[in-house]
């Protein structure tokens, strides 16, 4: 009789148990999976495998001495672009939507893995195995909060699908493609959200009841190039706010451990990258890092405006003053926040040095709160690449 493999043998962990990585959990939902059983090996907070992850599904890892790679990524082409004709409802243009509704009406993938939302509550994430156009469409708009996304992987056997595109955050990623060669698939295409600071659902409440004039009524948000938090509200509406005026007294601790303990900003195991924040404002970000990721871009590419991406202006002192900002947990008046606002704004980094300002921001913040939290796995838990972009920077004394 054939020994069964380990994922044949494992079932999900129950539902509010502890999982392995504890409070460095970011629910990716690989343990509410038969994949349980490789948690060990794949989970981004037990165990640390960029290098091994980028060769496996580019071929080669990142070129530490070049800064584009260094900062996004192993990659083969780089472009921003959106929509000719942007989708209704979508949070941007909605490229992610598209390219997901072209695989399945091209018969290129079997199903979508995407995120949908409650019928009682749209920021609360329902992960699906999308099999038409009709369901990607109706999984529009990013959830900010955490989402067992591959808790779907469990419904892979016997389902008939053998072709699958994956879309999904960094951590979600990195344990999708550990257990890559054990899931019931002959092909698997990867389409990556760049990610930070993503919350519970109580904490996103938090967030939204401290930055928004109507809570209540946000249908979607993103921290955006013009250094504003640009809120969406049910009735159309548009409103801003500018990063400086947060409360970061009271926020500091809202977004989730996994959050501030991860270094994959960018998504570096997706074959195909798509976001804003090395774009120019109202364009998206387009990375692709393999030939499967071009296949990806080839399917919207004929559909969208694109652009050479760009990049203006210098990063290093506001990431600088931003570090001891946000260690102090300081909250600026809203008339001086806007005062800052405007001039970073008007002169402040652009394009791809936006990017990497936001890179240098998240990565000192998230090295400073591992060493106070957990100094016993900074070491092994902060990348060779992280490493470098931090070592750029003073970090405050213990």
């Amino acid at each position: 009789m054939p020994t069964a493999l380990p994922h044949e043998r494992a079932r999900p962990l129950a539902k509010g148990s502890v999982y392995p990585a504890k409070d460095l959990c970011s629910q990716c939902g690989l343990c509410d999976s038969r994949w349980v059983a490789y948690v060990k090996q794949s989970c981004a907070f037990l165990n640390q495998r960029f290098e091994a992850m980028e060769v496996a599904a580019h071929g080669r890892s990142r070129h530490l001495e070049q800064e584009d790679e260094l900062y996004f990524g192993v990659q083969q082409r780089m472009l921003s672009g959106r929509l000719r004709q942007p989708i209704d409802g979508a949070q941007w243009t909605g490229i992610v939507s598209r390219i997901g509704v072209l695989a399945l009406e091209r018969g290129l993938v079997d199903a979508v893995l995407c995120v949908g939302q409650s019928s009682d509550d749209r920021f609360t994430p329902v992960p699906l195995l999308a099999r038409t156009p009709e369901q990607v469409l109706a999984a529009r708009v990013n959830k900010p909060t955490l989402s067992p996304n591959l808790e779907v992987l469990e419904q892979l056997p016997g389902s008939g699908i053998r072709r699958l595109l994956a879309i999904g955050v960094g951590c979600q990623i990195q344990a999708l493609r550990a257990v890559q060669a054990t899931l019931p698939l002959d092909e698997l295409y990867v389409l990556g959200l760049p990610c930070v600071d993503n919350v519970s659902r109580a904490g996103l409440q938090t967030f939204l009841e401290s930055a928004s004039r109507s809570p209540a009524t946000v249908v979607h948000y993103e921290f955006m190039q013009d250094f504003r938090i640009h809120f969406r509200h049910s009735d159309g509406s548009s409103e801003t706010l500018p990063f400086f005026a947060l409360d970061t007294p009271k926020l500091k601790d809202v977004f989730a451990p996994s959050c501030l303990s991860c270094f994959d900003y960018t998504n570096a195991g997706a074959d195909l990258v798509v976001g804003y924040m090395g774009a120019a404002f109202g364009n998206q970000w387009l990375t692709v890092r393999n030939a499967r990721g071009q296949q990806l871009l080839e399917l919207v590419e004929p559909e969208l405006e694109t652009a050479e991406v760009t990049s203006g202006g210098d990063r290093r002192a506001a990431v600088q003053q931003g570090i001891k900002a946000y260690d102090k947990a300081l909250k600026l008046p809203l008339w001086l926040a806007q005062l800052v606002g405007f001039f970073v704004q008007r002169f402040g980094p652009k394009g791809l040095e936006y990017g990497r300002f936001s890179i240098d921001s998240h990565f000192t913040r998230n090295a400073l709160w591992l060493q106070r939290h957990h100094p016993e796995k900074a070491e092994a838990q902060i990348p060779a690449f992280a490493k470098k972009i931090i070592s750029r920077y003073r970090l405050p004394a213990e």
